[in-house]
């Protein structure tokens, strides 16, 4: 096993929260929840400590969790357009630390994350950039997002809460990122599952990501497997129940305590199924590259057809 192989197992421990009882407050344990529900934020919706991120736009900001601060993915994070650029890719330590102080965190705070739509993979994007910037302890993500808060006959505002400035210690970032390099040498290795999280049609190739100008290549890397992002949820950003995740993950080849290495079309849509993953116990990884930037590489292998 590679170095960058022990030091991801050993810092990623901590971020597996027991999948037993993911909507409540675990007596004695310093770290948050990852999932927490509805009624839990209505108990707690005016701690002062609370940072609440509504991750949407400013269009959708007009209904929002009162309290709630507008974050978008391109507050935290960089894309690059130029030719041999990559989209939304993780900011350099002090950068992102001033964008995460702008929101108002700080380091006494308690974050909650919540998608503005059904768009599950932009909130988890967000929440695993968290945990990237070492804030993974004290962050969870909303289950049932918006969707679920309104369904459930909770009120909204149009009104934006005072703008408040956080103050955080330097960032430790945490080594969730893994490079192109890390995936070819860990392509069949016993202890590491690479995932797909696109949809089934682009893994198996009836569809082809990317856009005009720079068209991904059709299929899936070589020797990866399919756990699409859109089947772990039962809809309103809801997360299946844990034994339907196993078999989601099962059904793949993913073995218990495999570390899951995820990637997508740009990094956004794995983050929802590697979110899925820490829920069954799993050390996990975020290829950023994704397949936008395998479609690149000299003889990066590449598959198409349901694979293994």
């Amino acid at each position: 096993m590679s170095m960058i192989s022990v030091v991801s197992m050993v810092f990623l421990s901590w971020l597996v929260v027991p999948a037993a009882e993911p909507m409540a407050e675990l007596a004695g344990q310093t770290a948050a929840p990852r999932l927490v529900s509805a009624s839990w934020l209505a108990d707690h919706l005016n701690d002062p400590d609370l940072v609440l991120l509504h991750v949407g736009s400013a269009r959708d900001y007009a209904a929002h969790i009162p309290g709630a601060r507008l974050a978008t993915l391109g507050d935290l994070s960089v894309s690059d357009s130029s030719p041999d650029g990559l989209n939304l890719q993780m900011l350099p330590a002090d950068q992102l630390e001033a964008r995460l102080e702008a929101l108002g965190i700080s380091d006494s705070s308690r974050i909650v994350v919540y998608p503005a739509s059904n768009a599950i993979q932009s909130s988890t994007r967000v929440l695993l950039t968290l945990d990237y910037a070492g804030l993974g302890e004290r962050a969870s993500l909303l289950d049932g997002g918006l969707t679920g808060w309104t369904a459930a006959g909770r009120p909204t505002s149009d009104q934006a809460p005072p703008a408040r400035q956080g103050s955080l210690a330097p960032l430790v970032i945490q080594p969730l990122v893994v490079d192109s390099a890390f995936v070819r040498a860990h392509l069949g290795q016993a202890g590491f599952s690479i995932v797909d999280a696109r949809t089934s049609a682009f893994f198996e190739g009836a569809s082809t990501g990317g856009g005009e100008a720079r068209p991904h290549k059709t299929g899936h890397i070589e020797g990866a497997v399919s756990v699409p992002y859109n089947e772990i949820t039962n809809g309103a950003s809801q997360y299946k129940a844990v034994a339907e995740l196993r078999a989601l993950f099962d059904a793949a080849g993913v073995k218990p305590g495999d570390t899951v290495v995820a990637y997508c079309h740009i990094g956004q849509q794995a983050t929802a199924t590697i979110f899925g993953a820490r829920l069954l116990g799993h050390p996990v990884l975020l290829y950023d590259g994704s397949f936008e930037e395998w479609s690149r590489l000299p003889n990066a292998p590449v598959a198409v057809g349901k694979g293994k």
